[in-house]
């Protein structure tokens, strides 16, 4: 419902019930993700897309049954149907499972609160029943930032429970289902909830002030991080040089990064490849707990580096951490190029995607992270028959200083 959280803060200031239509799960290949919603108010005016216009029309019709009608929350499937050309279906080959609800504003306070929140910016969660008992199905609790819980259907220790993993996916900036109750402390029957997150902006850390970083700066805007530039030399870190940077610091790296917040989200870009910023740089990064680490240079420079850091005391374990040279084989060559082939592997080890063509890969597309995708045996093969190696082979790859 996030996704719409600005139309629907909108509706809840001027008290205009609304129906409410969330995809509750998915199976197999399909355009949008868990938590994406429809809304359509008593005018008929709706917002928000869930299929890419497969089966738009059909919830629409389903808000508007169940706007009116002021009953129960209902469940639809959408899947694909190769049977009637005209039938209500996913043309991509997935499933749907999309949850209707009417939303009264003035009996959902706490919803308006956490909507307001989202809309201004800031971290919230809203927890949402999509799986139990009639009287709960479709109720919600809010959870700031802070890990307060406010007002909702639940109570007592499910109320604690549920809020608990709420704030715990806020923090995360993930969201998720969570399968809770089950016993006699909490609820005897078991809930499945929907846990919609509106997180702060991940961290992008990029040290070096160097064209690359400029390009980086700019595609790590574009993917919605909040991007650091650093570099010790204030004749380089300027924000004229960066201005798609949410902020340009002066200072050691290192130095740096002892002071500043990070999480399991921030990115840390090392493209300066000088050993006096890269080892005490990088020997911390790798003992923080971010969510990726690479290092800009040549194979070289990256033999020398693994060298330089293991005298420094930074463990094997620590250096499987390191992607360096930094990026993906994309045969990039221009800092714009070298930016993609960054970013591109940022989003893959964030996603647990392999980095692979899609066209060489079998099964769905859009997986759960929990599933691993179908690698050809011929293709697992040549990967398996490669060396263990700190570094992936093939060329010396962007940024090389070749």
């Amino acid at each position: 419902m996030l996704n719409i959280a600005d139309t629907l803060h909108r509706w809840c200031r001027e008290a205009r019930p609304f129906a409410l239509a969330t995809v509750v799960d998915v199976r197999g290949s399909a355009p949008l993700p868990v938590g994406t919603s429809v809304a359509v108010n008593e005018d008929g005016n709706a917002v928000g897309s869930m299929s890419g216009g497969c089966v738009e029309g059909a919830v629409y019709e389903l808000c508007q049954q169940v706007l009116h009608d002021r009953g129960a929350p209902q469940r639809a499937w959408f899947g694909y149907s190769d049977d009637d050309a005209f039938a209500v279906g996913l043309t991509c080959g997935g499933e749907l499972h999309v949850l209707v609800q009417r939303v009264d504003p003035a009996t959902r306070p706490h919803l308006a609160a956490a909507l307001n929140e989202v809309a201004e910016g800031r971290p919230a969660a809203v927890a949402q029943v999509v799986k139990g008992p009639e009287e709960l199905l479709g109720g919600t609790l809010y959870v700031d930032a802070a890990g307060g819980i406010h007002h909702g259907p639940l109570t007592g220790a499910l109320r604690r429970e549920v809020g608990a993993r709420a704030w715990a996916l806020l923090r995360a900036g993930h969201t998720a289902r969570a399968e809770v109750g089950g016993d006699a402390d909490t609820c005897p029957e078991r809930l499945s909830v929907l846990v919609h997150v509106h997180a702060s902006r991940p961290r992008m850390l990029i040290f070096g002030a160097v064209d690359f970083a400029a390009a980086l700066s700019q595609a790590g805007r574009f993917l919605g991080y909040r991007v650091t530039v650093c570099d010790a030399r204030p004749v380089f870190a300027t924000a004229a040089r960066f201005p798609h940077a949410d902020e340009v610091v002066v200072d050691w790296p290192h130095r740096y990064l002892e002071r500043t917040e990070v999480d399991a989200r921030t990115a840390v870009c090392v493209l300066t490849h000088d050993a006096k910023f890269d080892i005490p740089l990088l020997r911390l990064a790798l003992d923080l707990p971010v969510g990726y680490v690479g290092a800009m240079g040549s194979r070289r420079t990256h033999d020398e580096r693994l060298r330089l850091l293991s005298e420094a005391g930074v463990t094997e374990e620590q250096l499987t951490r390191l992607r360096s040279p930094i990026g993906l084989d994309l045969g990039a060559r221009t800092p714009e190029e070298t930016a993609i082939s960054i970013t591109a592997e940022i989003v893959a080890h964030t996603n647990q995607g392999t980095g692979l063509p899609l066209s060489l890969l079998s099964g769905p597309i859009h997986r759960d992270r929990a599933l691993e995708p179908k690698v050809p045996l011929s293709l697992q093969r040549q990967l398996t028959a490669r060396p263990v190696s700190m570094r992936p082979p093939g060329p010396a790859g962007p940024g090389s200083g070749r």
